[in-house]
């Protein structure tokens, strides 16, 4: 029987997340050549990110003069679809939403699914419960949560974490980014993970106490601009850059935060690797083998997301999985394939 996998971006305070990735068959060397240097970061940091719309999350039927139906359901609207407009009004957040919808007249919404546009004619109801109008959809405009930093491009001036998307936790919908970003973090306590229920890291930090400015979500990573002073990198621990031919199986390393604001070094060994570019985001099957990681946290657990890994002294790249009834092992994603979607995704934002 298969394992079940789960991906490994954590919950922050008391604020549900989770996060997947679909596979992406770019061969992601073509920015990474092999003097390029990075600095491993492997400190845990919130995220903090608001939608590009609002995101349809649930349907609910609206109850007006004692009858019940669900406007939004009628008009064809699905969870994960991304309201972006209403009656050619830009929406950015659910108060936008709220706004918007001031009586039963038609309405004209613009919303996105599977990448394309398109629009619903929807009459809102009068609630019976407050006497609000409804549109009957549940509706979410931000999330945040724990993960762990990968890499500091001195070159660029860029940062990447998690090496996998971030997707709401009702719809698994990756969540565009309008803006975002990084809030300094301490890991206040973790849940060790065993074998069918993943472990999971708990962050600490103020929600206003933010730095950096995330540009892109994506199925390889989370990108966005910090000066090093600002991410506390030390510019000296610059590594070459691994290329996926280079990884190989056997032992490694990781870096990872998981009490405190310690970073630690840990060994893990690279059991698989493929390097054929089609296993986005899981490049490698790995394991850790470091009794202090395994006393601390069971193995991998949510929240590791993004953790470096390091063999023969280059930044091979980052934990991405933890595999739920085997929580020892996981899964990583190449560095080179999180550089080359950063570059393409901040080309996208600057056009």
């Amino acid at each position: 029987m298969a394992l079940a996998v789960v991906m490994i971006f954590g919950a922050a305070q008391t604020i549900p997340l989770t996060a997947s990735a679909a596979d992406d068959n770019a061969d992601a060397v073509s920015v990474s050549g092999s003097a390029r240097m990075l600095v491993p970061v492997g400190r845990a940091a919130g995220i903090k990110i608001a939608s590009d719309g609002v995101l349809v999350v649930g349907l609910v039927d609206v109850v007006s003069d004692g009858n019940s139906s669900c406007p939004a359901k009628t008009a064809g609207l699905r969870e994960g679809d991304l309201i972006v407009a209403v009656a050619g009004r830009k929406v950015s957040s659910a108060s936008d939403l709220k706004a918007a919808i001031t009586d039963s007249r038609e309405v004209k919404l613009t919303y996105e699914r599977d990448g394309s546009r398109h629009t619903a004619a929807i009459c809102p109801m009068k609630s019976d419960e407050d006497g609000g109008y409804r549109l009957g959809a549940w509706v979410r405009d931000s999330m945040a949560g724990i993960g762990t930093l990968t890499y500091y491009d001195p070159a660029s001036g860029t940062f990447g974490a998690l090496g996998h998307g971030i997707n709401d936790v009702s719809t698994s919908a990756l969540m565009p980014v309008a803006s975002g970003t990084l809030v300094r973090s301490t890991v206040a306590s973790v849940r060790k993970g065993e074998a069918g229920n993943p472990g999971e890291l708990s962050g600490s930090f103020d929600l206003s106490d933010e730095f950096g400015e995330l540009y892109s979500n994506t199925d390889c990573g989370v990108f966005g601009r910090a000066s090093a002073g600002e991410l506390g990198v030390d510019m000296t621990a610059a590594l070459p850059v691994a290329q996926p031919s280079e990884v190989h199986e056997g032992a490694a390393t990781i870096l990872s935060n998981v009490s405190g604001s310690d970073i630690g070094q840990y060994l893990i060994e690279i059991k698989k690797v493929s390097a054929d570019g089609a296993s986005a985001p899981r490049d490698m099957v790995i394991e850790i083998t470091d009794a202090r990681l395994i006393a601390a946290t069971g193995g991998i657990v949510q929240g590791m997301s993004g953790s470096p890994i390091i063999q023969d002294g280059k930044f091979v790249g980052a934990v991405t999985h933890v595999l739920i009834n085997s929580p020892t092992r996981g899964y990583g994603i190449f560095v080179t394939r999180m550089l080359d979607e950063s570059a393409q995704s901040a080309e996208r934002t600057a056009a």
